[in-house]
């Protein structure tokens, strides 16, 4: 696949007040076999044509499903269109580079046509998160159905979305507000092995980051110059950034790589291997693949869970509730 053009890709933390529940006993893998048997199929062709015809939106879904389930549970509210009345969750600041919602939307008019009124817009973020990972060369599991969608939207509720100069306790804590673990922080994060950043997201590593270095000193000194002119001062490209790995349109665990040898993008990032409670993790990701995707399916699985409103609805059209 080519590589994946410019977008800004966050830490996958969120500090939000609303409280989440585990629940696994309404999600199962065969929810839709009998009222929508064709459903993955027309997810898979949908997800897999706007691939190819955009190589962004790999990174962009993946990114949908993090920044969906983390600020409300999963329930879509990051599809829902602003009203007059209502800045909806997908214009706060953080969600504006993620875009591609038109690959939703274009497999739920699929999917209404089939089974109308049937399958959340939730379920179906959720399995194109995992067939885009697969699709990039990364591990496939069962998606767990049975989302629904929830009707409140508010992009208010994205600044609670870190910065990625966040350290490794601030992600901890950020993470164990949702009942995610250390391990479930680190192997998340794996997903910027999809993905690209504009300047703004770590330019302050690079030039007067404090008082004692003018460059982060946790960055490989050569990684350093060379991002500093891409982001040159004052930068007139505004679509001048770094891929987030050296294999931004594969599913790998070169992302791991990259970390130890001082080369992560963001101060968040880097970070995992300074700290003692998550560089174990790297380090064994970064030698074995096959456990970070492992885990990462583990993960994902766990995300996936985090649920907010219990009285939610199957939307027919994902930008609204019915």
């Amino acid at each position: 696949m080519a590589l994946l053009p410019a977008e800004n890709i966050f830490p996958i933390i969120f500090l939000l007040l609303t409280t989440f529940s585990v629940s696994k006993a309404e999600l199962h893998a065969h929810y839709y076999d009998q009222t929508c048997p064709q459903l993955e199929k027309l997810i898979s062709e949908t997800v897999l044509k706007a691939s190819k015809h955009d190589p962004k939106v790999p990174a962009r879904v993946l990114r949908m499903f993090f920044h969906d389930c983390f600020i409300r549970g999963c329930d879509a509210s990051i599809l829902m269109d602003s009203t007059a009345n209502n800045q909806a969750e997908k214009d706060g600041p953080p969600n504006i580079s993620v875009r591609s919602f038109y690959v939703i939307d274009e497999a739920k008019a699929k999917i209404e046509s089939a089974c109308p009124r049937t399958v959340s817009c939730a379920d179906i973020i959720a399995i194109s998160a995992r067939d885009v990972v697969a699709m990039s060369g990364g591990p496939y599991w069962n998606v767990l159905k049975g989302r629904k969608d929830g009707r409140v939207s508010k992009a208010s509720d994205t600044i609670n979305l870190p910065a990625p100069t966040f350290n490794v306790s601030q992600l901890i804590q950020s993470f164990a507000k949702r009942g995610l673990t250390v391990k479930d922080l680190a192997t998340l994060s794996g997903g910027h092995t999809l993905g690209f950043s504009h300047c703004s997201s770590f330019e302050a590593r690079l030039r007067n980051f404090s008082s004692l270095h003018d460059t982060d000193p946790s960055m490989n000194a050569e990684f350093a110059l060379d991002l500093r002119k891409k982001c040159p001062k004052p930068n007139h490209n505004h679509n001048a950034g770094q891929f987030l790995d050296s294999t931004a349109s594969v599913f790998d665990n070169d992302y791991y790589k990259q970390l130890l040898a001082g080369k992560g993008v963001f101060f968040s990032d880097q970070s995992l291997v300074g700290d003692h409670r998550t560089k174990w993790f790297v380090e064994a990701f970064a030698k074995d693949q096959g456990l970070f995707f492992k885990e990462f399916t583990a993960s994902m699985l766990k995300l996936g869970n985090l649920r907010g409103s219990r009285n939610g609805e199957v939307r027919v059209n994902c930008r609204m509730a019915n």
